[in-house]
């Protein structure tokens, strides 16, 4: 008997439902075992597979000069990257793309190739762009439809003066790390703070890197006010670039400071480099000679050893002395640097004279110990802690291990090794009525919302010498700018006092003197009547005239001649005519004034398309200050020209690019 098809259709439909209802039982089980148990966990992941973790790193602090002027700033550029696997996908010619972008981005074009083909989903190919050349590479990216590059926006750092003050103020690496200068040395301060967020990624899990940037970015690092005055910064690096020019010497250095407070005015270095673009550069220009570079500071050193001779009481101005050209000490003969007898002369005359029989005579009498202790007390041998980064402490005999031949060449400034600043602070205190200060570089450092974090002051290390030795060793040093060796150091209408020094070279390896190598230098300081500066310049290595006197000398006259000026001291009194901050101008017809210029007033000449050394030039004989602001050449000036102000006032000057 046939089977009944419906019982079997009826029974394969019952089946099938029963199957289906099954399936949806366990499907909600397993929804509710997602959904309930396992929600938490399941939701994290996905989280973590569309969202990642970031760090913001906010601008670095700025850098002022103690006016407020900017040195050193931060701000957003965009670096371009490259995701090689899209780019390869995309079909697109590496050849072609790589010769396109290399001029923009002053790169090899294999090496952009290079980076095109490194794989993965993200490689570098040039990092914090100027403004000007990213432009253009946007512009190239759409003009080609280039698939694959892309661009993130990073902190800069930018040096608005070039090289200006450049070994002071060091650089900054492409990862915002301080590479050198003060910007190694305060890196922890001033760099910017990393806040972590979370950002979209893409479906194949790269980041969406503009996401990051609608975030508000986290408050930037302190800022840093110096001690540098940028006008008198740029006052002495266009002297030392015209030294350099006129003496052909290898390399020079010349730090500028006041002697009451122990700041740091300017601070220069030949040779020098742009740290916008430091990379193009090599150590020997990053290095700050002033206070690294150890050097042997000849008869410069000899206002040291007399000041503590005369404190010892162990000669006075007056005291007559027989130098018959030569001295024997310990079976060395040592001589005076001319090959000249001077015959019967005043200890003021050795000053004057730089003669050596003389002081080799003094430094015996103060003897090793006397001689070595009044040397640390003026702070040689040891770092003078200043807050730049590199110092080096110098090179000091220790008393027990001296031979009376190693006093007597001490005394003549060799058999010693010091550091530009050291010798500048140690004259310090002989302009300072004895009181040895610890030289600064920062004056102080700001948080960001402009409260102060630090503040420098000065600080006293030791009366060195008594206020009367100090003044009797000024009314010496002063001689010798009026009448003996350092007669160049000389500026019109102040009262300048100081040394000149002529050293022989040393070998670097130590092993002896270089024959017909020389540094010469000069160290000083003015007005006498209240010191205000005390100015080192040290040329290292001159060709032709070599002696301090006629190369080193003449830079420092220059220079205190133009920053008396620009610090409104007037010649012969040795005080401010008047307040910097007052400038009245008066207004005066297109042409120049007719008649004599009244006294106190000076005319503003028209510097548009000069130079900053032309520009700088023409104002200081006008009897003004410069304030230059930019690079190239003048394109206009704060005051108008013919126009009749102060003398002493400061003219505002903007450079652009030629």
């Amino acid at each position: 008997m046939a089977g009944i098809p419906g019982k079997g259709l009826q029974r394969r439909i019952t089946i099938f439902v029963i199957v289906i209802i099954a399936a949806l039982f366990m499907l909600a089980g397993r929804l509710a075992w997602i959904q309930f148990v396992q929600g938490d966990k399941l939701s994290e992941k996905a989280r973590g597979q569309v969202l990642e973790n970031r760090g913001l790193l906010s601008p670095r602090g700025t850098i002022f000069d103690r006016n407020g002027r900017e040195l050193a700033v931060s701000f957003l550029a965009k670096s371009l990257y490259v995701d090689p696997e899209e780019f390869i996908k995309s079909n697109q010619n590496p050849d072609a793309i790589a010769n396109l972008l290399a001029p923009v981005l002053d790169m090899k074009a294999v090496d952009i190739k290079e980076r095109f083909a490194a794989g993965g989903r993200f490689v570098w190919i040039k990092r914090t762009l100027d403004p000007a050349v990213s432009d253009k590479v946007i512009s190239i990216i759409k003009e080609h439809n280039i698939k694959g590059l892309a661009f993130i926006e990073e902190s800069k750092r930018y040096y608005p003066n070039d090289n200006l003050a450049a070994q002071v103020l060091g650089f900054v690496g492409t990862d915002d790390i301080g590479l050198d200068g003060l910007e190694m040395a305060l890196d922890g301060t001033i760099k910017g703070s990393l806040s972590k967020h979370t950002i979209d990624t893409d479906n194949r899990g790269i980041p969406i890197f503009e996401s990051i940037f609608t975030v508000a970015p986290p408050k930037k690092g302190k800022n840093v006010y110096l001690t540098l005055d940028s006008t008198i910064q740029f006052i002495v690096e266009e002297s030392l670039d015209k030294a350099m020019a006129s003496t052909k010497a290898a390399r020079a250095t010349i730090i500028v400071m006041n002697p009451r407070t122990g700041d740091i005015l300017a601070m220069a270095n030949r040779p020098t480099f742009n740290p916008n673009q430091f990379y193009k550069y090599g150590p020997e220009n990053w290095r700050n000679r002033a206070v690294s570079d150890l050097y042997e500071p000849g008869s410069t050193f000899k206002s040291i050893v007399a000041a503590a001779a005369v404190q010892e009481g162990l000669v006075h101005p007056d005291e007559r002395f027989i130098d018959k050209g030569y001295v024997e000490v310990s079976g060395r003969r040592i001589k005076n640097w001319s090959g000249d007898s001077y015959g019967e002369v005043s200890f003021t005359d050795i000053m004057k004279n730089s003669i050596n029989t003389g002081i080799v005579e003094v430094g015996m009498r103060l003897g090793a110990a006397r001689l070595t202790n009044y040397i640390r007390a003026f702070g040689f041998g040891q770092a003078t802690n200043i807050e730049l980064p590199g110092e080096a402490e110098g090179i000091l005999f220790k008393p027990e291990n001296m031979r009376d031949s190693d006093i007597a060449t001490m005394s003549i400034g060799h058999s010693i090794a010091v550091t530009p600043l050291q010798l500048i602070t140690a004259v310090s205190a002989i302009a300072n009525d004895g009181v040895l200060l610890r030289p600064h570089i920062i004056k102080e450092i700001q948080n960001d919302d402009g409260s102060v974090y630090s503040a420098a002051s000065t600080q006293v290390m030791r009366q060195v010498i008594s206020l009367e030795t100090s003044r009797t060793m000024v009314r010496m040093l002063e001689e010798v700018v009026t009448e003996g060796g350092a007669k160049k150091a000389q500026a019109k209408g102040y009262r300048i006092a100081g040394k000149t020094g002529t050293a022989e070279k040393l070998r670097e390896d130590g092993s002896g003197y270089l024959a017909g190598r020389y540094i010469a230098s000069f160290a000083g300081f003015g007005p006498v009547e209240d010191p205000k500066l005390a100015v080192l310049v040290v040329l290292d290595d001159p060709r032709g005239v070599y002696y301090g006197g006629e190369t080193a000398a003449p830079v420092a006259g220059e220079i205190f001649a133009k920053v008396l000026r620009y610090l409104n001291i007037h010649p012969d009194s040795g005080q401010p005519a008047l307040p910097k901050t007052v400038s009245k101008t008066v207004a005066v017809s297109a042409a120049s004034p007719s008649g004599p210029i009244p006294a106190g007033k000076a005319v503003v000449p028209d510097l548009k398309g000069k130079t900053m050394r032309e520009a700088g030039d023409l104002l200081f004989k006008a009897g003004l200050a410069m304030i230059p602001e930019g690079t190239g050449l003048a394109a206009s000036q704060s005051i108008a020209p013919n126009t009749l102000i102060d003398a002493g006032s400061e003219v505002r000057v903007y450079f652009k690019p030629r």
